[in-house]
């Protein structure tokens, strides 16, 4: 038998026997309640915020379960990796391929984080459909895409409403306003429902580290102050799981990590291609261009020449190592900073210090973060992995059946699961 079948048949013994819920009445018989599956992302979490010694709650999750330093997909962007997690496709399988861009079928369009139009997510179905496929209810605190009608359509891009598609039983639109005390209130909120529609698939999304990293860089106390905050939050789930007596299986991972940024590390790129001979798409961390009608050979020229602290790189020109640039989503050039640096149209105006996301994935300031804890794991420190390996493992901890065809595998998790 293999292992996951293993891990299915000992999640199903524990349902039988985990501890019951809320205290009940006196007299009224006590429910026992099967282990739910929580994933959680922290966005923009590093793995070493876990050493600054503000992080009680985390780190002993991590110190009681697994934990790893995982490697996010190419571009370590938000969006990519946030539909990489839970499609077990690299975005250039997935067609998320970073936070902006566009698509030949649609020159006349661009992609943002606000999107939810299901032409561009209906390359790769989200686990949360198999689940309720498969009978298991779902509901999404906040995700990259839980909003989007998968497998529907628009008539028009301004249509407020899909026509068709489908999206977990529950979920909530995104409003960076909700604070992560109410996040968490909302996940415990469903979980007190009758089992009849209680989920047993929930995700919480957390954006707060990300935002200070952003604006501060990952060293700034400021940062580490928001990192703080989400290890109360998460401290409060685990408190109000614990008063409900609902078992949970946590993983809780990060997008990306966070490179510490300045003004007197910049890349003007109108010192390198002339600016009126291409299209940018997007500039920081990467800048993706078109070249203008004619101009390709001039622009190919200047941009695949050496140039300090970037590369350029004509899509499908990648290095192998990314597994990335065939998807036609991907602009005809894609220039990449050296990490911690930036590339823009001219030089900064004003001095900054700040922090940014989206460089090579190998790099050790992009690893994010990884613990799994709950009644499926034991203590372990697992080797670094992809990011699409955490796909299988959600799959194997609702009882489903492997999915043929997805970039990640459930190996790695070996050594950290009960079997």
């Amino acid at each position: 038998m293999r292992w996951t079948s293993k891990l299915a048949a000992a999640a199903l013994l524990q349902a039988c026997v985990t501890a019951p819920a809320v205290a009940p009445e006196p007299g009224a018989p006590i429910e026992a309640r099967p282990p739910v599956t929580i994933l959680i992302s922290i966005d923009g979490f590093r793995p070493d915020y876990l050493d600054r010694g503000v992080t009680p709650v985390l780190s002993r999750l991590a110190a009681e379960g697994a934990r790893a330093a995982m490697r996010p997909s190419f571009p370590s962007k938000t969006y990519p990796n946030h539909w990489t997690l839970v499609t077990g496709l690299r975005p250039d399988r997935h067609g998320i391929v970073a936070n902006k861009f566009q698509d030949p079928a649609r020159p006349d369009e661009t992609f943002t984080t606000a999107n939810d139009d299901p032409f561009w997510w209906n390359a790769a179905e989200p686990i949360w459909l198999d689940a309720e496929r498969a009978g298991i209810h779902t509901a999404t605190q906040f995700w990259p895409g839980s909003n989007v009608a998968i497998g529907g359509r628009k008539e028009k891009t301004s249509d407020w409403q899909a026509i068709g598609g489908a999206r977990p039983a529950d979920w909530t639109q995104f409003n960076q306003s909700i604070t992560g005390a109410q996040r968490v209130d909302g996940i415990l909120d469903w979980l007190r429902r009758p089992i009849a529609n209680r989920p047993r698939f929930l995700t919480l999304y957390f954006d707060a580290v990300d935002t200070a990293g952003h604006d501060f860089g990952p060293a700034d106390p400021r940062t580490l102050e928001a990192v703080a905050a989400v290890d109360r939050q998460v401290g409060a789930l685990v408190d109000g799981l614990a008063a409900q007596r609902q078992p949970a299986n946590l993983v809780i991972v990060s997008d990306h990590g966070m490179a510490s940024t300045s003004s007197s590390r910049v890349v003007v790129l109108g010192d390198i291609v002339p600016l009126d001979d291409v299209r940018l798409i997007e500039t920081g961390v990467f800048a993706t261009l078109v070249p203008l009608p004619g101009r390709e050979p001039t622009v190919a020229k200047a941009l695949l020449a050496p140039h300090p602290h970037l590369q350029c790189w004509r899509r499908g020109g990648f290095p192998a190592r990314f597994h990335y640039g065939t998807n036609p989503r991907v602009a005809p050039f894609f220039c990449l900073a050296e990490t911690g640096w930036l590339i823009e149209k001219a030089a900064p105006t004003e001095r900054f210090a700040k922090g940014a996301h989206g460089y090579d994935n190998a790099a050790p300031e992009m690893a994010a973060l990884f613990i799994a804890y709950g009644p499926a794991f034991r203590a372990a420190r697992l080797p670094e992995f992809d990011n699409v390996d955490v796909y299988t493992l959600l799959r194997d901890l609702l009882g489903l059946p492997p999915k043929p065809g997805v970039d990640g595998s459930d190996a790695v998790f070996a050594p950290a699961l009960r079997r």
